[in-house]
């Protein structure tokens, strides 16, 4: 049984919250909806949603950003607050982090994302990792109570929705960055700030569950230009930031600087 496979008896019908079955190359529910499954092996149920979600480009960028091992401490860091089972990474990008989950806890599990080309890369994360197109503002495609973790790295929050699929006494491990995240070079490389009050308004979004625990981990990093290049580009500064000016900034800057990757590790307990 591959990893789509696994998922399948846990996902539902964007349109009608219907089980679905598995016709060849064809998801189908028993109201008629259809989905074909893409060459690479993921799923789009991302109905009716406009959002795009991260380019191509923004997508390579961060596969070899995090395929250099930049982040590899915040993924060790989630994976050892992993529980066995079903996880949902929502907004799980490549899936990188859900493969050092999946490999810590010996589970299963789906990237959830809105971008195609993350999911063309999720999809080959891990072995036992599924890519579905969805987009979290209007619903996860799964049953009630059916994950028994969700994860959430520098990722949008849906509080309703990771409630819904959450199962009693399952765990939601959520992480933001914390002020001085990149402080070093984030002004330098006109990189988007992080907002104030982020933790205020996290705690706010979690009064529903129980067994909060928190850690924060500051890790010193040594990029070099490609890597700061990469970082600026895989995020939601390269938006902002034209590529010439990027350039230009980077030159004045040393052939590796040292930068402080910092993040709040928050875990809850659903009642």
């Amino acid at each position: 049984m591959n990893a789509f496979e696994a998922a399948l008896p846990l996902l539902r019908c964007p349109l009608c919250a219907g089980r679905f079955e598995l016709t060849g190359r064809t998801l189908g529910c028993a109201a008629g909806h259809r989905f074909d499954l893409a060459r690479q092996g993921y799923v789009n149920l991302a109905v009716g949603s406009k959002a795009t979600g991260d380019t191509a480009a923004m997508v390579a960028a961060r596969e070899e950003f995090l395929g250099a091992g930049h982040y590899a401490p915040i993924a060790a860091a989630l994976a050892d607050r992993g529980v066995a089972g079903f996880v949902v990474d929502v907004g799980g990008g490549t899936g990188y982090y859900l493969a050092h989950v999946l490999e810590r806890t010996g589970g299963s599990g789906v990237v959830v994302e809105v971008s195609a080309a993350a999911l063309r890369r999720a999809a080959r994360a891990h072995p036992r990792a599924a890519a579905v197109g969805a987009d979290v503002w209007r619903g996860l495609p799964f049953a009630d109570a059916s994950a028994d973790l969700v994860t959430t790295v520098f990722a949008p929050r849906s509080v309703p929705e990771v409630i819904r699929v959450l199962r009693p006494g399952g765990r939601w491990v959520i992480v933001t960055p914390l002020p001085e995240h990149l402080g070093e070079v984030r002004d330098v490389l006109g990189m988007v700030g992080v907002e104030e009050r982020k933790a205020e308004r996290l705690h706010t979004d979690l009064e529903g569950f129980v067994d909060l625990t928190e850690a924060e981990l500051r890790v010193p990093r040594r990029f070099d230009r490609a890597a700061l290049r990469a970082l600026v580009l895989m995020g939601p500064s390269a938006h902002h930031v034209d590529a010439a000016a990027l350039e230009e900034r980077l030159a004045g800057l040393p052939d590796v600087v040292d930068v402080t990757v910092a993040v709040r590790l928050t875990a809850v307990t659903r009642p």
